[in-house]
């Protein structure tokens, strides 16, 4: 039997439905007695140790400047978070993201700033 590459399979899956997923990892289960979600969740600390010897910041949002709703737009692109919050966050400030890399902290600053924000990073 030919042995399939890691990469064949992982575009086998991006293939599936997530219902289809959601059976593969219940078959992965039942078959190997291991829950495929907690290996993932066993090896984040893992990585979460060796990032802490990078320095990590937290990019805060002092002012959203003149053109306030293209930094709404940026910082929901950024965060994830609904109209309303992201709303609140331009009119009052504070923290977009915390304990990033000081790489990305420094992208999230530059789309800000394009955007006529004023941001620190901590």
């Amino acid at each position: 039997m030919a042995k399939i590459e890691n990469k064949d399979i992982i575009e086998a899956i991006k293939e599936k439905t997530i219902l289809e997923v959601k059976e593969l990892v219940d078959m992965m289960k039942e078959e190997f007695g291991v829950d495929p979600s907690a290996v993932a969740v066993a090896a984040a600390p893992a990585q979460q140790v060796e990032d802490e010897g990078d320095v990590t910041k937290t990019v805060v949002l002092t002012a959203a400047g003149a053109q306030k709703l293209q930094v709404i737009k940026v910082i929901r692109e950024i965060t994830g978070l609904g109209l309303k919050e992201a709303k609140d966050v331009a009119d009052n400030g504070g923290n977009i993201k915390e304990n990033v890399s000081m790489d990305e902290a420094n992208e999230i600053k530059a789309k800000l700033e394009e955007a006529g924000a004023t941001v620190e990073l901590k």
